[in-house]
């Protein structure tokens, strides 16, 4: 059922609380939960079972799978998938009995980014643009953009394209994307497509 005067679509069971801004063709669906004071963009999608917490701001084209919570300190760029169970933490040193709301932590999850199945992504770090987490990884550090990791602790393997497929580098340093044609060049452990 869509809400009342919304540009988005949100069904009946979902919680939509005061204060949060959505974009226009954003769909929410059943049993999630939008907190105050977050920010999603344009034609996201979030799975069953979703909870995006206060203050968390979310690019154009974010996809939410089932039983996703992103929490206060999370910010993810634009053409971000976010696979199903996958966490995030956002703060180093929880203790139940001590409270720490003032000491939420920032991770940053850049342009094209994917976060495979039950990964978990600790807090404070970086996920470079387009890099690709493997399903239940456990990811501790940065990850530089394009990058493969998989494993717990999660180790970089390999490079990706901007389409979802593995790199695999010439001799010369050159790759090309088997479905989009597009090259890269690897240089000094960095890529940099080719235009």
């Amino acid at each position: 059922m869509k809400k009342e005067n919304k540009d988005y679509f949100a069904h009946e069971t979902a919680v939509i609380d005061a204060g949060c801004k959505i974009g226009r063709g954003t769909k929410i669906w059943h049993f999630s939960h939008i907190m105050p004071d977050c920010e999603i963009g344009e034609k996201c999608n979030f799975g069953q079972n979703v909870v995006v917490s206060p203050g968390v701001k979310l690019g154009n084209n974010v996809k939410v799978q089932n039983n996703v919570s992103i929490y206060t300190g999370v910010v993810c760029e634009d053409d971000v998938f976010l696979g199903p169970s996958m966490v995030f933490t956002n703060i180093v040193n929880p203790r139940s009995a001590v409270v720490r709301r003032n000491e939420y932590v920032k991770t940053m999850v850049r342009h094209g980014a994917t976060i495979g199945a039950n990964a978990t992504i600790v807090c404070g770090i970086e996920i470079g643009a387009f890099a690709f987490i493997g399903a239940g990884a456990v990811v501790i550090r940065d990850v530089p953009s394009y990058a493969l990791v998989v494993g717990n602790p999660a180790k970089h393997i390999g490079w990706m394209s901007e389409f979802g497929h593995r790199l695999h580098f010439d001799d010369a340093g050159l790759a090309v994307c088997p479905e989009s044609k597009e090259k890269y060049a690897l240089e000094n452990n960095n890529i940099k497509k080719i235009k």
